[in-house]
Order: structure tokens, then sequence, then C-alpha cells
């Protein structure tokens, strides 16, 4: 136990160097799920829920029954982040899933030198991500998953597209006190923009008349590589009561495209059907917004259903709170 903190822990203390910018796609790292946010972000050796298809694949077959997640937050810059997963159980340990992450920008109305206030025409923007996920339990301790997924980004008339592999994998100790996660994500080729808004008219020589001064040329964009993410995590059990049971979760989170962190978390999970989050994000990077969360759920039985409802809160600096909310379907 003590020497997977300690491998946590100076994995994340090496030097590193921000690059910021560096990548596409840079939604992908927004983080998704209210229980997740609420132990901020430190969840590849938790799972629990469907948001492990995004946290780490590996963890799916471990969920106890077959589950359906819809995630709603306020995102940076009003725009809005949502996620929908499903994790479907089979036998002998087997699990399939499918997700889909969206960061909708919404749209605005399109100005030009002309039309100051508005030519009644508007743009709109949005990101997302659809993944197909596998897992399965090698053993009794040891679990692996994977996730093949198509992702696209779009701003008026121009998109970019790629694919990509997620794979994960998480050990437990016999008494599942311990666990231990990894997972790389992003595993793909890179994005180009491209479309119509590329084409602009030019004048090849401008100093001259008598040649067709309305060419239509085409813009040419560089290719941009996806964020590869690597986590590696440790959840520990430190409270084991009759109705009580404490998990205290530890992550290293190393970006391509920026400063690797240390996300801890904590959560209380009371009489098996509420839970209780805190947690804090980005320890490691002094020019990171990130900062403290917390949150908290509850499961009861409506409907015909077998339902969860999550919510969190994260503090993200000068960008304001962001809040989470996530109801489950068990089945």
């Amino acid at each position: 136990m003590k020497r997977a903190l300690i491998m946590t822990i100076f994995t994340a203390a090496a030097m590193c160097q921000s690059k910021v910018g560096s990548s596409a796609a840079s939604f992908l790292g927004a983080g998704v799920g209210s229980r997740a946010i609420g132990m901020g972000g430190a969840f590849s050796a938790v799972g629990g829920d469907a948001s492990v298809l995004y946290w780490n694949p590996g963890a799916m077959s471990e969920l106890k029954r077959s589950e359906t997640l819809i995630s709603k937050a306020n995102w940076l810059v009003e725009s809005d982040l949502n996620y929908l997963a499903s994790i479907l159980k089979l036998s002998k340990g087997k699990s399939i899933g499918l997700y889909l992450l969206q960061l909708d920008y919404g749209q605005e109305e399109i100005t030009t030198l002309d039309d100051q206030n508005g030519t009644g025409q508007f743009w709109s923007a949005m990101d997302y991500v659809l993944g197909l996920s596998y897992g399965s339990k090698l053993s009794n301790r040891f679990s692996f998953g994977g996730t093949g997924k198509f992702i696209s980004q779009r701003i008026h008339h121009t998109s970019a597209t790629s694919f990509a592999v997620d794979l994960g994998l998480i050990y437990k100790t016999q008494s599942d006190k311990v666990r231990i996660g990894m997972s790389i994500s992003n595993f793909g080729s890179d994005m180009t923009m491209d479309g119509k808004d590329l084409y602009k008219k030019i004048d090849i020589d401008p100093d001259y008349s008598g040649h067709n001064e309305s060419l239509v040329s085409k813009l040419k964009t560089d290719p941009w590589p996806l964020p590869l993410f690597f986590r590696a995590g440790t959840s520990i059990q430190l409270i084991s009561l009759n109705n009580a049971t404490g998990y205290l979760a530890l992550d290293t989170f190393i970006p391509s495209d920026d400063v690797e962190i240390i996300n801890v978390g904590y959560e209380l999970v009371l009489f098996e059907k509420s839970q209780i989050q805190i947690g804090y994000s980005g320890i490691g990077n002094p020019n990171s917004e990130e900062g403290f969360t917390m949150g908290g759920g509850t499961s009861f039985y409506a409907g015909g259903f077998d339902l969860r409802l999550d919510y969190s809160f994260r503090s993200f600096g000068l960008f304001g709170d962001i809040h989470y909310f996530s109801v489950a379907f068990l089945y």
C-alpha cells in the first residue's frame, strides 16, 4: 500500500513543462460525472459508475449492475458539457459500453464591418466524442478494458475529425481495500481543420489590372495532435463500519499538452445508498485555476427504476464555479 502511494506521488513530482495550446480537442480533458468531479478527478482507481468509460475503461467490468448515466455541467464561457454513457454487464465478467461526450458552445449572430449589429445569420460550434468500449475481468483481482472512439470538432462550416483508442486496467487486493488503476487516453491520429470557410477570394497581383481578381484560394491548416493523457491512481479504504465506508483516492495525471498534476479525493458511503465526496485537483501546477471540489448523491427506487442522483461543485478560479448534475438508471 505504501509503495503504491509513494509511486503515485513521485511520478507527479518529476520535472515538467507546460505545453498548453499544442494539441487539438482540448475538451477531452474537461472531466465528466458528478461523483468523479466531487472527488477532484481522482477516479482512475475508484470506479463504480458509468463515467469510468471516460476515466478508466479498465474499471467498467467492476460495476455491480448495468447502468445508464446522464450528466450535465455549465462549462466555461457559457457552454454546456453533456455526457451520456451506458454499460451493459455480460456473462463471465465481461461488459460492453457506449458513451457520448459533447461540448456545445451554442450559437451567436454573425457580424461584419458593414453589418456590425448583425447580419441575421448565426454561427455555432460543437465538439463531441463517441466511444465504444469493452471490458473484462482477467481474474478476481485484474480487470482490463479499452475504448475505440470517434472525435469531431466543428466551428461554423469548418471541422476536423479523428479516431483514437483508450486503454485501462485496474488491480485490487484480495480484501478490496486497496485498488490501483492506470489508463492511457486519446492515442490516435492528428486533426486537421477543413471546410468551405477556408475558401477565400484572392488577387494574385493587386498592382496590375486586366486579370481575374476573384480567383478562389484555400487556406492551408496544419495537423494538430490529440492530447495524450496518462493516469495512475490509488484508492485505499480507510473506514469500514456497518453503515459507513470511506475511501481515499490519489491520482497522478500526466497530459502531453500541460503540466503533470496530482488530484486527491475522499468519499464517504453511508448505508450503501448515499455518498459524500470532497477533493482537490490541479496540485503541482501553479498556474492552474482548478481547486476545491465537493459533491454528494443518493440512490432510491422510483417509477419502476432504481435511480441515483448526484451533484458536485467545482471551483475554477477566474472562470467561476461549475456545477455538475447526474442521474443514473440501474438495471
